[in-house]
């Protein structure tokens, strides 16, 4: 069953999503990692990609954070929730499960839309785009979002038609660590998964605050490598939210989300 091979690599805190390349069980996202690398479209996601996430996802919009929003997730109702993990064709499908870090910085931006309206906006780790699509609700000017995952560029561009939203961009080059571009606001959650990358993205996000005045806003429950870093020295809790009980269930037992404001 894929999901507890989650919820081990959440109770073990060692997700590294941007410091390890993305493992394929074949070459069939080769075309998709061309598609999604500057710009996606509805007319770019390749047929059977569609027809794959359509026929193994389920269409969500409760259970969470911000019922305004509808995704497509892999739930216990999908075949790949029971089959083995290697059965799925593609690298782990991160971006299926909506993480409760996501989910707090989701709902904080349709609570305080001022927060991003008229913003340039850059959603880091994206993977199923609530976060991008949040931005979007709440009048961003330009949304763009980040995920290393070919799929996930994907499975961002259903999600975007599910809320009768015009595709982002969606970027699935390793940004950390790359120059420095000018975002007015940069929104990232559940990425603590290691020290190194908690390092980098510190030194990284530090950069943007300090070279464009961006501002930086972190979604995270708790993580031992989150609150166990220097970072915590520099950060105002801006917003902290209950989880609903089935995002606690799926998260090893975290109550509650926090979203941050990081100003080194």
């Amino acid at each position: 069953m894929i999901f507890i091979g989650w919820r081990q690599l959440i109770r073990l805190c060692s997700r590294h999503i941007f410091s390890t390349s993305l493992k394929q069980k074949d070459g069939s996202s080769c075309s998709l990692w061309k598609c999604y690398h500057q710009k996606t479209s509805g007319s770019l996601l390749d047929p059977e990609m569609r027809l794959f996430l359509e026929e193994n996802t389920e269409v969500i919009s409760s259970g969470n954070l911000t019922p305004e929003i509808t995704l497509r997730l892999l739930t216990p109702r999908c075949r790949f929730w029971h089959n083995k993990a290697a059965l799925w064709p593609y690298g782990d499908p991160y971006w299926a499960i909506y993480w409760p870090g996501g989910q707090g910085l989701a709902r904080y931006l349709l609570d305080n839309p001022e927060v991003v309206r008229e913003k340039r906006v850059l959603d880091l780790g994206s993977g199923c785009g609530a976060t991008a699509i949040a931005a979007m609700m709440s009048g961003a000017s330009h949304v763009v979002a980040n995920d290393i995952d070919p799929v996930a560029g994907a499975a961002m561009l259903l999600n975007c038609e599910l809320n009768n939203l015009n595709p982002f961009p969606v970027l699935t080059e390793n940004l950390i660590g790359t120059e420095v571009d000018n975002w007015d606001l940069i929104i990232l959650g559940d990425m603590f998964y290691s020290e190194a990358l908690a390092d980098s993205l510190h030194q990284w996000l530090k950069n943007h605050i300090q070279t464009h005045r961006t501002k930086v806003l972190i979604g995270d429950p708790g993580r031992p490598y989150f609150v166990c870093h220097k970072i915590q020295k520099q950060l105002l809790k801006v917003s902290e939210y209950d989880l609903t009980k089935s995002t606690q269930q799926e998260n090893n037992g975290s109550t509650s989300t926090v979203v941050w404001d990081y100003q080194p």
